[in-house]
């Protein structure tokens, strides 16, 4: 990769900063399609959010991180690595979790701009990040990025007092376009669009060089 995984980025940071809430299934049923991992799915379920959480709160445009789960063991790694977290009490699936995150959120920081953004997002890098919240913010409206494959959504976006409404799951890119939610269309920023969802999709991921945790992980995976 051409950058390190955690390079700093310019210091200056546009005021307020972002609040992202990312939602984490129990590990025991997180990343059902890497099913070919066998029993080192839970572990790399975990890495890829560890890995996304702390890109993310070393993006300067970033004051927080909120994650949603029931995961005990999650949660507590998650916190040791500063993350807010807080239950999925709706338990109705990925968007009423994010819903639930987002209202958390708003609960604390009543005018802070949030973003969805996916736990699966190892390759993260806090620039990328940052250029995509900097578009968001000049967008001024509900925002998102589609995925690698061009039909889902890795994160999205809403200003201040803005409901987040999230359509996440599937060809979510149609659902948060047909919602009126703005494309951001940065080629430059391939980190904040690889999801993992499959072994290709990891392979994808390593080739743009993921985080400590997924790079662990999958060595594991591999060598197995």
């Amino acid at each position: 990769m051409d950058e390190p995984f955690n390079e700093p980025v310019d210091e200056a940071v546009n005021e307020p900063r972002w609040s992202l809430v990312v939602p984490l299934k129990p590990l025991a049923l997180a990343k059902s399609r890497l099913a070919a991992a066998g029993p080192l799915r839970p572990a790399l379920a975990l890495a890829f959010a560890l890995d996304t959480v702390g890109a993310a709160l070393a993006c300067p445009e970033v004051a927080e991180v909120t994650v949603v789960t029931d995961d005990p063991a999650a949660a507590a790694e998650l916190v040791a690595v500063g993350a807010h977290v807080v239950p999925d009490s709706p338990a109705a699936g990925l968007n009423a979790a994010l819903r639930h995150g987002a209202a958390a959120v708003r609960a604390r920081r009543a005018s802070a701009p949030v973003a969805a953004l996916n736990g699966d997002l190892p390759a993260l890098r806090p620039a990328e990040l940052a250029q995509v919240l900097r578009a968001a913010a000049g967008i001024g409206e509900r925002a998102f990025v589609t995925d690698a494959a061009g039909i889902g959504t890795t994160l999205l976006a809403a200003p201040p007092a803005v409901v987040l409404a999230p359509a996440f799951g599937g060809p979510s890119r149609a659902r948060h376009l047909a919602s009126g939610a703005a494309e951001i269309g940065l080629p430059h920023a391939p980190s904040v669009r690889q999801d993992v969802d499959t072994l290709d999709d990891l392979r994808a991921a390593l080739a743009l060089g993921v985080g400590p945790a997924t790079a662990e992980a999958a060595a594991a995976l591999l060598s197995a």
